[in-house]
């Protein structure tokens, strides 16, 4: 059955998607003690990426910004392969977000945005985090975005 979490998800009309399989040599999340570690969280959906491309270039900071959103989707569900339930995050302690840029964009905050305003409607003040937003060359995949997320649970 899921929790308030996955309902507060429903409620904001998103489903939590399966973990995206690892590209290479790495697990999606790791947990130590009471924090939770994603890998870096690519806008995959059913196993692929439905835009490629730089940031200020093929990719508007619109677009990046609801890609930023899937990638926290998908990071929720890297934390919850290895936490069991989302209801058992304390908080969410660092978002770092990296946009691949063309080489005048420099809105990469605004696009990591909506990977932050995701986890603060789903989680409230739990939601609330440190955060870091770097503009990179290239991402894998040529993926616009890529976003990694550390937690703290309760009850460890």
């Amino acid at each position: 059955m899921a929790g308030a979490v996955e309902a507060k998800l429903a409620e904001l009309g998103l489903t939590l998607p399966d973990v995206v399989p690892p590209l290479a040599s790495y697990q999606p999340a790791v947990r130590s003690g009471v924090y939770v570690y994603t890998s870096g969280q690519l806008p995959m959906v059913d196993g692929k990426l439905a835009v490629t491309g730089k940031v200020g270039a093929e990719v508007t900071p619109d677009e990046a910004k609801e890609l930023a959103k899937t990638c926290a989707l998908n990071a929720l569900a890297a934390v919850k392969s290895v936490a069991g339930d989302l209801d058992r995050i304390a908080r969410v302690v660092k978002v770092v977000g990296f946009v691949a840029s063309a080489s005048d964009f420099t809105g990469q905050p605004a696009v990591i945005n909506g990977a932050s305003e995701l986890l603060g409607a789903v989680l409230g003040d739990k939601g609330v985090h440190a955060r870091s937003a770097v503009g990179v060359a290239v991402l894998p995949l040529d993926a616009p975005v890529e976003v990694e997320v550390q937690v703290e649970l309760v009850g460890a």
